[in-house]
């Protein structure tokens, strides 16, 4: 792993050197695939450099990382007992990392914790009898990816993907059943990735922000993310987890050969 230390929001150098699925095949949406419940919150080389920016933005910026309806604070607080029960043994007072950083585990402020003990973000929807789609109700999302948390903050998921122009009704319909039909104990997952100028991995935009079209093939860094959804048993609450990887094209093309061989 490569790191540079600076502030949040400079250029950043947290980089794995190795993506363990292939980021350069084809990966249409939805996308999705089952998840070995084992295989959820894997920590990788990254896991100290990554959590010391997490830290880092939780304290200079957490309006912009953190964002919590009252309501969804159970959820909250059964992800954390989730979180800790899967990674930590059970723990309820404090943590050791596997970087050796110990954390005092704050049950009131659930989101902000687990931004300080696990290397995914956590994004937290729930679909109300009243609504026709599940809504990001409460998040903690350190590394966004070209979309800003505040924006996106209690909308349906249809409202959080009209950007996306492959985001069609067909495709919402197909994501909204996912949610819909998820299992307890039976994660889902898939993965996204694109090519980046720059390696920083807190990169938000606003909707009317110009978009960013120079990810092309000669870009130097590959940004992937395994993104991961599973249903809280109690609150019922879908979850989807974001392990960001980025990793230097020449590690990419390394481990898993040249773009076009792999399209």
């Amino acid at each position: 792993m490569q790191m540079r230390n600076s502030t949040p929001g400079a250029t950043h150098m947290i980089l794995q050197k190795s993506i363990p699925h292939n980021p350069l095949a084809e990966n249409k949406l939805p996308g999705i695939a089952p998840l070995q419940m084992a295989d959820w919150l894997q920590p990788d080389e990254a896991f100290a450099g990554q959590m010391a920016e997490r830290e880092a933005l939780l304290a200079a910026a957490r309006d912009q990382v953190l964002q919590l309806d009252p309501a969804a604070f159970p959820a909250a607080q059964e992800l954390l007992q989730l979180v800790l029960d899967h990674r930590y043994g059970g723990a309820r007072d404090q943590v050791t990392r596997p970087d050796g950083v110990t954390v005092s585990l704050d049950w009131q402020d659930p989101l902000a914790t687990l931004g300080q003990i696990c290397q995914e973000d956590f994004c937290i929807l729930e679909r109300h009898e009243d609504s026709r789609e599940h809504v990001l109700t409460g998040a903690v999302l350190c590394f966004p990816a070209s979309w800003t948390l505040r924006e996106k903050f209690m909308r349906p998921l249809i409202g959080i993907h009209h950007t996306v122009d492959s985001y069609d009704g067909n495709i919402a319909a197909r994501v909204q059943r996912l949610f819909d039909g998820v299992q307890v104990g039976r994660p889902l997952w898939r993965f996204n990735a694109l090519w980046y100028q720059a390696p920083d991995l807190h990169a938000p935009r606003l909707e009317n922000a110009p978009r960013d079209d120079s990810h092309a093939d000669d870009a130097p860094y590959m940004r992937s993310e395994q993104q991961v959804i599973l249903r809280l048993p109690k609150t019922r609450a879908v979850i989807f987890s974001i392990h960001t990887y980025m990793v230097h094209k020449q590690d990419v093309m390394a481990q898993w050969g040249s773009v076009s061989a792999a399209r």
